[in-house]
């Protein structure tokens, strides 16, 4: 089972607090003997200050650092906590636990200072603590414990905050990533459509002009000139259908190709399947449609990090399935699409009119699974639906020329 990816803010939250329960197992122990062993309220009240002061300290310089709000006043709370960890067991003793505090401030070294300045401070200090430690008369045996885990203290806090920031990061660009392939595909499509109806409404507003400067003298001319204004016009509708027909006309292939990458660039891990050639064509359409929502939803939707494509065919439907782990919260089936939202209802509607089955959702193990399929033989339309509109030819007064039909209507 994959986990999905919490938001930032909650994995900061989760940061900080497993470092609250680490630093808790090496003061508290000390401060329960003071408590409960000693039973001194003075040595009990100052202990409890000095933890209280580290934890808090400690907390926020981590924090603010997780959020990417590092300021040079940090070193100054790093030098605060540095300064109580190293009075404590001068104070109360370095026996019964209160060395360990020696070893709290490394783990902050390298979140709050440059990695450079980091290496060197944590060089230092772990040849200076081990010789204090001495100087205080811990045992013997804590020397190798603080040489040793001082730098190891050091590194883990670097790595826990460079990851944490990695996988910000990851978020951002894949966000990013989603934004800018639908903005290249609106471009792409403006640009179509500029060069396929720029020089077409270019003529027609000329041959409109010169319809003008005949109008009171050669009417002949007029209405020749308005019969090409016609043509022109039935032409440029055509011409948009076919940019409309070749934008959405999709073939599975090469949207599944295209799909795979586009994943792949986002990091998600996803292969192109095996595709028959002996695909019916007209399956090709509403599974492309298919496989551009689902990468949709990838890209958008989920924290996913595979991805899973798989198409085949049991002799009566060709069948697409979409896995990924990154489970979304809804789901629509065949003949439920609506509380999904409108690119799955949208999708359903759509398989739905080719006769095929459409279900989508979490599957319960963390994965998201999206399958489409569609017959191999299409079902014949019924006769009245297909010679229904008897709008076939309206009822319309022509101007000039030839009555338009019905493309000429759009």
């Amino acid at each position: 089972m994959q986990p999905s990816i919490p938001r930032p803010t909650r994995i900061a939250l989760t940061i900080v607090g497993l470092t609250l329960v680490t630093l808790a197992g090496l003061l508290l122990p000390a401060l329960w003997y003071e408590l409960f062993e000693r039973q001194d309220l003075g040595r009990v009240l100052l202990g409890l200050l000095c933890v209280t002061v580290v934890f808090a300290l400690y907390s926020r310089l981590l924090w603010l650092n997780l959020m990417r709000r590092t300021v040079p006043a940090h070193r100054l709370g790093l030098a605060t906590i540095t300064a109580v960890c190293w009075l404590l067991p001068a104070l109360m003793g370095a026996e019964f636990g209160w060395g360990n505090a020696l070893v709290v401030p490394a783990g902050l070294i390298a979140v709050v200072l440059p990695l450079r300045e980091a290496i060197a401070v944590t060089a230092a200090v772990t040849v200076l603590t081990p010789a204090y430690g001495l100087m205080l008369g811990l045992p013997a045996l804590n020397i190798p414990y603080q040489a040793f885990g001082i730098p190891v203290a050091a590194f883990s806090g670097y790595v826990t905050v460079w990851f944490f920031h990695v996988v910000q990061e990851l978020r951002e660009a894949r966000a990013e990533l989603a934004r800018s392939a639908v903005g290249e595909e609106r471009l792409r499509f403006a640009r179509d459509l500029h060069d396929v109806l720029g020089h077409s409404l270019q003529a027609v507003a000329l041959r409109a002009e010169v319809a003008e400067r005949f109008v009171d003298r050669d009417q002949e001319r007029v209405r020749k000139e308005l019969v090409e204004i016609q043509r022109m016009a039935r032409e440029s509708v055509q011409d948009v259908r076919e940019v409309v027909r070749g934008y959405r006309a999709t073939s599975l292939r090469t949207e599944l190709e295209g799909m795979s990458a586009v994943l792949r660039a986002a990091g998600i891990k996803c292969e192109p399947p095996e595709i028959s050639p002996d695909l019916p064509p007209h399956v090709h359409e509403p599974l492309g449609w298919a496989a551009r929502e689902a990468a949709t939803n990838v890209l958008r939707h989920s924290g996913a990090t595979w991805c899973l494509i798989t198409v085949w065919t049991d002799g009566v439907q060709v069948w697409l399935e979409i896995a990924n782990d990154g489970a979304g919260r809804r789901s629509v089936s065949s003949g439920s699409a609506g509380p999904a939202g409108s690119g799955l209802a949208g999708l359903a509607e759509r398989i739905a009119a080719a006769n095929g089955e459409f279900t989508a959702g979490p599957v319960g193990d963390g994965t998201f699974r999206l399958a489409a399929a569609v017959p191999v033989v299409p079902a014949a339309a019924p006769a009245p639906v297909v010679r229904e509109p008897v709008v076939r030819e309206p009822v319309r007064e022509p101007v000039v020329g030839p009555v338009v039909g019905n493309e000429g209507a759009e």
